[in-house]
């Protein structure tokens, strides 16, 4: 990667990261807060819990098309301030009802989207595979560093004070655009990561693309409602005083993820994805179990979470690979932003269901009620068919003939290793599906050369 690109990819991940630390570093500490909230009942705690992701959801796709029209910039600005607001509304809050309402502004932020049309934007094709996995690990970093500093952070500012300082985070991530991330050439539709509206029949249409948007939805809703119940198990079973949870989760995690990367190895370079995609959810559901008959014993609940964790990491690691390999060649960014939508709604189910579940029966209600959409996944995961070793290439046209189009995707699908191709003249590229064991780049070179 070039220094601008590489500019512009550490800057746009900075903006994601500042906006998902405020976001996750509530998860842990949350629950116990929001007991002590006027009008605060178990259902109105799991309410305030996700729903941000009511709102980030249905937002995502329209954002990102509306920043195709106004500008990139423009939009995340706009989405952060929302942000913002969200959150001084949610630090000000001494009801459960007032939260609701600044979570329910954060999701307004919807800016995914925009960011990752951004880095489209700002990156050649044939680095902009590297520069997406660059915000993925982003992503998952700060998930994992906001579940750890969480309970810290709120040992010394408060849950409030969580909110606050999300709000400062929202205007570093506002200074971060409008200052640090270069201006763009030129903006156009990306269909390696935008969605197009024209594309959603025929995405939503593909069986296995349907399963694993129910995959990321059932995903977040159980890690969404399972923190309704952890953080007090935790503190029960291991005798924890408040917002000391941060010393299990550091070690927790840090052994998850450790036992993340052999097993993605294995699933990626193995060829084992579907037995790992079926061994996590299982993983995951054995986890729930333990978690649910863990009762005090503190030694049971923290191996549960090493279970817990690392299943989880494992599916944030897959899954997005498994649509990319899935997806139609021209239809990536169309794949995605549906699968975002439900990964938002799995977490606003998450919270009401979850909340929901422990109003009638706490917190063995909760972990029923995850263990009731990890068995329904499984099922449905049984019958997917073994993915493709499939990865999409992108291939630049400096001249080509547009009466020709046509012709030029059938040599194009000639090519060894070429599964589907797909012409799009208005962004001067051709999407391509390859196996790249069999992938010939020389022959491909040829024909756009000729």
């Amino acid at each position: 990667m070039k220094q601008g690109e590489l500019r512009a990819t550490g800057s746009l991940a900075a903006v994601f990261a500042m906006r998902l630390l405020g976001l996750f570093m509530i998860y842990p500490v949350f629950t116990g807060y929001a007991h002590h909230l006027h009008g605060a009942t178990p259902l109105l705690i799991g309410l305030a819990l996700g729903a941000y992701g009511l709102t980030q959801g249905l937002l995502q796709i329209p954002f990102g098309l509306l920043s195709d029209r106004i500008g990139r910039k423009p939009m995340i600005s706009i989405g952060l301030v929302f942000f913002g607001i969200g959150s001084i509304v949610a630090a000000l809050s001494t009801s459960i009802g007032g939260v609701i309402l600044g979570r329910v502004l954060q999701g307004t932020g919807a800016v995914g989207s925009v960011v990752l049309a951004f880095v489209a934007d700002l990156t050649r094709e044939e680095v902009r595979t590297k520069a997406m996995a660059i915000v993925g690990i982003t992503i998952g970093m700060s998930f994992v560093a906001a579940i750890v500093i969480g309970p810290l952070v709120a040992s010394v500012i408060g849950v409030p004070g969580i909110f606050w300082l999300t709000g400062v985070l929202a205007l570093v991530g506002i200074a971060i655009t409008l200052f640090i991330v270069p201006n763009p050439e030129h903006i156009i539709r990306h269909r390696d990561a935008e969605a197009v509206p024209a594309l959603f029949g025929r995405v939503l249409r593909n069986g296995e693309l349907l399963r694993l948007n129910f995959a990321i939805f059932a995903l977040h809703i159980i890690l969404t409602a399972s923190f309704l119940a952890v953080p007090a198990l935790l503190t029960r079973s291991l005798h924890l005083t408040q917002h000391s949870d941060g010393i299990v989760y550091l070690p927790v995690l840090f052994v998850s993820v450790a036992l993340m990367v052999p097993a993605i190895i294995v699933a990626e370079k193995g060829g084992r994805m579907k037995e790992m995609f079926i061994g996590a959810i299982a993983l995951l559901t054995v986890s729930l179990l333990a978690l649910a008959l863990a009762g005090g014993i503190g030694a049971v609940a923290v191996a549960a979470l090493v279970g817990f964790f690392t299943a989880f990491n494992i599916m944030e690691a897959m899954l997005p690979s498994l649509v990319t390999k899935i997806a139609p060649a021209d239809a990536k960014g169309t794949a995605t932003g549906i699968y975002s939508t439900l990964q938002f709604l799995g977490i606003f189910i998450g919270g009401a269901g979850g909340g929901w579940a422990f109003s009638l029966a706490g917190a063995t209600g909760v972990f029923s009620f995850t263990l009731i959409v990890a068995g329904l996944w499984l099922a449905i995961a049984v019958t997917m068919r073994p993915p493709g070793r499939y990865s999409s290439y992108l291939v630049r046209l400096a001249t080509f003939d547009r009466q020709g189009i046509s012709a030029l995707e059938a040599k194009l699908k000639a090519v060894p290793g070429v599964i589907e191709a797909f012409i799009a003249p208005d962004e001067d590229v051709a999407y391509l599906k390859i196996d790249r064991a069999r992938f010939d780049a020389n022959a491909i070179a040829g024909i756009v050369g000729g």
